[in-house]
């Protein structure tokens, strides 16, 4: 027998190596051939019985060798007698191979001797096969059969008997064997489902252990064990996993089925899960990705609740606003007046006051306005750096300020002026809580291709429980009169809209605020630099998506005024997307008559109908797109333009 050593093997003592030895020399010593192969369809034991009984060659006796290696050897030394194509029969039984049943059979090999062939799967996956060379058997029954004339009268009709029920035995073995191959078959397409699917697909017993499982758990969750059948879920999750995953699958004991989130520490994605439970007492697992449709969910949010929040105080301010300008105005005409000393303290307090009032008022609107989420490419290098110049003025003497730049020299999708805003926010906190004397530390690195996470940390007196719990709320501030209670909220909110997150913490030497952001590497451009004109911004954001989807890099403008100055100052602009009504009284035709001579293509775009004077006037003039349009109808409409 022909075994293979492994670096775990060579790690056995020396008691395991004659135990090993002693197991090889019984193996062969056994009379038939004997033969594992374990679940993926590799050899793993076999004795020396097996390699003389088929004249097998030593490769394909040592372990790793392949079932469909042998089989296809077998095929081709015609142990199995003549065969049409050897391809389509070795492909059958490998894929009967791969959903292994139990089973026994006798058969006549091409050099006329009879074995019986008894198999049986393992726990663990594979299976073991017993080979037993039963010629002499067969031929003693021939013997028998031969002297039946010398039998009994009585004999030869209980042995006519039991041909028959030998017969209606052999009938039913053949309807379960179609049986078998039918199951045979389903069960293997299942599985090539299973393995196609994006997402992990598993069993789990009553006692937590794995039965079964797909080949996707690494793509899902990476930094697992590739082969985890007879394993607990406990184990191969890790104990931060499987903490949150625990109640899940109590209730899917419990024969409660269950759909839950979490966010897998081990490899930074966040993961939906899906318990169902079985009628044995065991669970199907389902485990997906969602990172990517998460991040797109809480951009998605928090740009939803800027909206709610915008309807909610937008008439409240507007309201608040006057009040405040009536009472500064009242407070001007009673300075005015000659009310004493103490009556002029109090009138400046109150000016002040309301000031400040007026100042909340213009950052809650800065908050929850319409400012949107402009990514672009942008060199997290270059911006770290202007960083540290913007901010170190702002520093006193004693309180320093590092910046750690571990992220990839590739550009990123980033919002770099709401990014830098947001940064500066947090130094600026930084600073107020070191003091006079102090250190702040601005670092950043990418997470796995997922995320890339910058961290501002001080050497402060740390946040108090209550400052933890409260500080993203609006208006909650430690500064007393001097603070908004504005700032975290929002970076909180840039972060969100991002997609992102923000986790505040105390360390071992101070605070740390950390915004988690997506990693997403901008498209290649290759369509040039496309002047996008429109007035109305959610429409802007979706031709942008389109353009940037083509490979263009985007401008952006929302009057012919606006168009004009950027197509006279920017040289590299090669196409220019425009509504036909825009902001203002000039329409995109009155674009199109200042562009003129430029040499810039131009395609039109509108909602109005046809018949309309000013589409029909368009349409003489350039293409035109009728709202609502696709990318492949812009693509074509450009394509054609340029060529023109």
């Amino acid at each position: 027998m022909v075994l293979a050593v492994t670096p775990g093997e060579l790690a056995l003592d020396h008691t395991d190596q004659q135990n090993k030895l002693q197991m090889t020399a019984g193996l062969n010593m056994i009379a038939q051939a004997l033969s594992i192969y374990d679940q993926d369809l590799k050899l793993a034991v076999c004795n020396t019985r097996f390699k003389t009984m088929f004249e097998l060659p030593d490769a394909l006796v040592t372990p790793g060798a392949t079932f469909e290696d042998s089989i296809r050897h077998l095929a081709e030394s015609g142990e199995y007698g003549h065969i049409d194509d050897i391809d389509d029969f070795v492909q059958i039984r490998v894929e009967q191979a791969g959903a292994f049943e139990p089973h026994y059979m006798e058969r006549t090999r091409s050099n006329g001797r009879t074995i019986s062939v008894e198999g049986s799967p393992l726990p663990q996956g594979g299976w073991v096969t017993v080979y037993t060379d039963i010629t002499r058997a067969k031929r003693s029954e021939q013997l028998l059969r031969t002297r039946s004339e010398e039998l009994s009268d009585q004999l030869l009709s209980h042995a006519e008997e039991l041909s028959a029920t030998n017969r209606e035995l052999a009938a039913t073995i053949t309807a379960l064997e179609e049986t078998k191959r039918q199951l045979t078959e389903i069960e293997y397409r299942t599985r090539l489902t299973t393995e196609m699917i994006p997402a992990h697909v598993a069993h789990v017993d009553k006692d937590g252990y794995y039965t079964y499982s797909n080949r996707r758990l690494e793509s899902v969750m990476p930094n697992r064990p590739l082969n985890i059948l007879g394993h607990s879920i406990a184990s191969v999750m890790g104990p931060e996993a499987f903490t949150q995953i625990e109640p899940h699958l109590d209730e899917a004991y419990k024969g409660h089925s269950s759909v839950f989130e979490f966010t897998d520490e081990v490899s930074s994605r966040r993961i939906r899960g899906a318990f169902t439970p079985d009628q044995a007492g065991g669970v199907y697992i389902l485990s997906m990705d969602v990172t990517e449709e998460t991040q797109v969910r809480v951009a998605l949010q928090q740009t939803r609740r800027r909206e709610m929040a915008a309807q909610m105080t937008s008439g409240i301010a507007h309201d608040f606003s006057n009040l405040l300008t009536i009472i500064l105005g009242m407070q001007s005409k009673l300075d005015r007046m000659d009310l004493g000393q103490e009556a002029a303290g109090l009138i400046t307090a109150t000016q002040s006051t309301a000031q400040r009032g007026g100042r909340l008022l213009n950052r809650l609107a800065d908050m929850t306005g319409h400012r949107t989420l402009r990514p672009r490419a942008t060199d997290l290098h270059v911006l770290l750096q202007d960083l540290k110049l913007l901010a170190t003025p702002s520093l006193p003497r004693s309180v320093g300020l590092s910046v750690l730049d571990n992220t990839p020299d590739t550009a990123l999708m980033l919002d770099p002026g709401m990014l830098q805003d947001a940064l500066l926010n947090l130094i600026l906190n930084a600073r107020d809580a070191c003091g006079t004397t102090g250190q702040i530390t601005v670092s950043a690195h990418n997470i796995a291709d997922l995320w890339i996470e910058i961290s501002v940390t001080d050497t402060g007196p740390g946040f108090s429980p209550e400052a933890l719990d409260k500080a993203l709320n609006p208006f909650f501030t430690t500064k007393g009169g001097e603070g908004s209670g504005l700032g975290l909220p929002m970076v909180y909110d840039m972060t969100k809209l991002a997609g992102g997150d923000l986790r505040m913490n105390n360390t071992p030497n101070g605070t740390s605020v950390t915004l988690r952001l997506p990693y997403r590497i901008p498209p290649t451009t290759t369509g040039g630099l496309a002047l996008l004109v429109e007035d109305s911004e959610p429409l802007r954001a979706t031709f942008r998506d389109m353009l940037v989807d083509l490979g263009h890099s985007v401008i952006e403008a929302t009057s012919v005024d606006e168009a004009a100055a950027l197509a006279a100052d920017i040289k590299d602009i090669t196409l220019i997307l425009s509504d036909i009504h825009l902001q203002g009284s000039a329409t995109g035709l009155d674009l199109l008559d200042r562009m003129e001579g430029s040499g810039l293509p131009c395609v039109l775009m509108t909602s109005l109908p046809p018949d309309d004077p000013l589409h029909r006037t368009a349409l003489s003039r350039v293409p035109v797109l009728h709202k609502p349009f696709s990318v492949e109808q812009l693509s074509a409409l450009i394509q054609s333009e340029a060529a023109a």
